[in-house]
C-alpha cells in the first residue's frame, strides 16, 4: 500500500549535516520513495544552506509557540537523485547562524524555541499544504516534540490520525533545558511531570518523545539492546525497558553509489571482490601520498574519526606509542578536541617512519584511506550504528572494532580455527584489550595472507544497502499505523 510519510529532522544531507543523522535522512526518504511511497522532508533553513536552486513558496506559515507566534517563509528543493520534496522553514532570527546548534564553546541560548518552531512548524506546514501523512518520523531531540503535539494539540484535526515514530540516532543528546523553558513549547504544564518531560527538575525533550511516540526506533539492533541498560541508557533505560516491545533496532545502510570501490572517483584504482588487484595499487598510491615507505609486507592501519570522547580517542592516545612499535604503518585523519588534534599531529615527529597524522576533514582522503588501508580501527565507547566500519567492509579493509552497538552487529569476529569472520573485535575499552587486538590483527595479516584474502572477499560481499533498511522501516511504519488506528479509533 502506498503510504504518505513525513520526515522531520534538524539535518539532511547534502543541505546541512554534522553527523550520522544527516546521512540517514539524506538517503532513507529517497529509497522509500523508490519503493513507491509519497515521502517528504522538513528541516530548518540554516545560513549554510545555499539558496541557489531553492523554490520560494511565498508561504506565510504561522507557528504557535508558548513564546508567541513565529512566522516562517517556506522554500523547497528535492533530495538529490529523487523527487522527494524538502521543505525549508525560513526564519532568519532563529536559523541564520553559523552553527546548527551553537558554537564550539556553547549551545544557542534559544535552542528550545528554535526546535519548537521546527517541530510545530512541520505540522503547520501539513495543514497549509493540505497534505496529511500516515506516519511522521521524527529524529533525535530536535524534533522530539512532534509526537506530543500530535497527541495533545492536534486532537480533532486530520493530523491526529498520523502515527509517530521517533528515531534515536544518539541517546547521549537529549535536549535538556531549565524547567521554565517548558512554557516555550506551548504544551500544557500538566505534561511537565516525571511521567512525561520532567527529568531531574529540567525539561528533557527526548524523554517526552519516548513516552508519546507510537513506536520507537534506533539505528542498530545492538544499540537498541544496549540503551535499555544502565551502562548505555543515559538515565532513560527504565523508560526504554518499559517500551521494549515498541523499540525497533534497524541497522542503517550506506550510500552504495558514493561508497563503491568499482566506481569511486576519489580513488586512483578501482577494484571489487571478484577483481581485487586494484586494492594493492590503492595502498601503494596512498603510501606515496602520505610519504610512507611502499611496503606490502606491513599492514597499513587507517583511522578517520572525530576526536571525541565517544570515539575512544583518549584510550587510543594512551596506547599509540605501543601500537606504533608494532610492525605496521598507521594514518589518523580527524579533527575535534584540541588536545587530541595536538597529540595526533605531534606524534608524527616521534614516529616519522610509520605514522602520519592529518588534522582536517578531507572527503577525498577519507575515501583513499578506506581503499588503501588493510585494517581500519574504531575503538568507540559506544556507536549507535557506525558507518565507517561498513565503508571499510565494502572496500575490503578489515575493521578492528570495540564490540558495541552497530559495530558488533556488522563485524563478524575472526575465528582462527575456521578462518571465518570479517574483522577483529574486543570488548573492554582499555589499553591492553586495544593493543592486544591490533597486535592480533597485525600478526594475522603477516602470517595468514590466505585468510586475510578470504576475509576481504567475504567482507566486500556484505549487503549494507539502504533498500534492506528501508524495508525494515516500512514494516515498522505499518505496525505504527495499525497501532495508531487502534488508539484513535479509526
Amino acid at each position: 500500500m502506498k503510504r504518505k510519510i513525513l520526515f522531520v529532522s534538524s539535518e539532511v544531507r547534502p543541505f546541512a549535516m554534522s553527523g550520522g543523522l544527516g546521512d540517514v535522512v539524506g538517503v532513507l526518504p529517497r529509497v522509500l520513495a523508490e519503493l513507491g511511497h509519497d515521502v517528504r522532508v522538513v528541516m530548518p533553513l540554516y545560513r549554510k544552506v545555499s539558496r541557489a536552486g531553492l523554490e520560494d513558496l511565498h508561504l506565510s506559515l504561522g507557528v504557535p509557540t508558548g513564546a508567541g507566534e513565529r512566522w516562517c517563509n517556506v522554500r523547497t528543493a528535492f533530495l538529490p537523485q529523487s523527487k522527494v520534496p524538502v521543505y525549508f522553514l525560513e526564519h532568519d532570527a532563529l536559523y541564520d547562524r553559523d552553527g546548527f546548534y551553537g558554537t564550539a564553546e556553547y549551545p544557542w541560548w534559544d535552542n528550545c524555541l528554535r526546535f519548537t518552531v521546527l517541530s510545530r512548524g512541520a505540522l503547520q506546514l501539513c495543514h497549509a499544504l493540505g497534505w496529511y501523512p500516515d506516519v511522521i518520523n521524527a529524529n533525535d531531540w530536535q524534533t522530539a516534540l512532534v509526537p506530543a503535539y500530535l497527541n495533545v494539540l492536534e486532537r480533532g484535526s486530520p493530523l491526529y490520525r498520523a502515527a509517530s515514530v521517533f528515531t534515536i540516532h544518539n541517546l547521549g543528546y537529549q535536549g535538556r533545558f531549565p524547567a521554565p523553558q517548558f512554557g516555550v513549547t506551548g504544551l500544557p504544564w500538566e505534561l511537565f511531570t516525571f511521567l512525561d518531560f520532567e527529568f531531574w527538575d529540567e525539561v528533557n525533550l527526548l524523554k517526552g518523545a519516548l513516552t508519546h511516540s507510537t513506536l520507537l526506533s534506533t539505528v542498530s539492533p545492538g544499540y537498541a539492546r544496549e540503551i535499555q541498560t544502565p551502562a548505555f541508557g543515559e538515565g532513560l533505560d527504565a523508560i526504554l525497558r518499559e517500551r521494549s516491545a515498541d523499540l525497533h533496532g534497524i541497522l542503517n545502510g550506506i550510500d552504495l553509489v558514493e561508497w563503491d570501490p568499482v566506481t569511486d572517483p576519489h580513488i586512483p584504482y578501482h577494484f571489487s571482490a571478484d577483481d581485487p588487484a586494484g586494492k594493492a595499487l590503492c595502498k601503494a598510491t596512498l603510501q606515496r601520498e602520505l610519504g610512507l615507505p611502499e611496503r606490502d609486507d606491513l599492514p597499513l592501519v587507517g583511522i578517520v574519526t572525530r576526536f571525541a570522547w565517544q570515539k575512544g580517542v583518549d584510550v587510543l592516545a594512551e596506547v599509540m606509542p605501543h601500537l606504533l612499535a608494532l610492525p605496521l604503518q598507521m594514518v589518523v585523519v580527524g579533527s575535534g578536541e584540541p588536545w587530541a588534534e595536538k597529540f595526533f599531529r605531534d606524534l608524527q615527529a616521534e614516529f616519522p617512519d610509520n605514522y602520519r597524522g592529518i588534522i582536517e576533514f578531507n572527503t577525498g582522503l577519507a575515501h583513499r584511506v578506506e581503499a588503501g588501508a588493510d585494517l581500519y580501527l574504531m575503538p568507540s565507547r559506544y556507536e549507535p550504528c557506525g558507518l565507517n566500519q561498513m565503508y571499510s567492509l565494502r572496500y575490503g579493509t578489515l575493521p578492528i572494532v570495540r564490540a558495541t552497538g552497530g559495530l558488533d552487529d556488522t563485524v563478524e569476529n575472526y575465528n582462527p580455527a575456521t578462518g571465518a569472520g570479517t574483522g577483529f573485535k574486543f570488548w573492554d575499552l582499555d589499553a591492553p584489550a586495544l593493543e592486544g587486538t591490533v597486535s592480533w590483527a597485525v600478526d594475522t595479516f603477516r602470517t595468514r595472507a590466505d585468510v586475510i584474502a578470504a576475509m576481504r572477499r567475504r567482507a566486500m560481499k556484505q549487503d549494507f544497502s539502504w533498500r534492506r533498511a528501508a524495508l525494515g522501516y516500512m514494516d515498522m511504519y505499518e505496525r505504527a499505523i495499525t497501532l495508531r488506528g487502534l488508539q484513535v479509533g479509526v
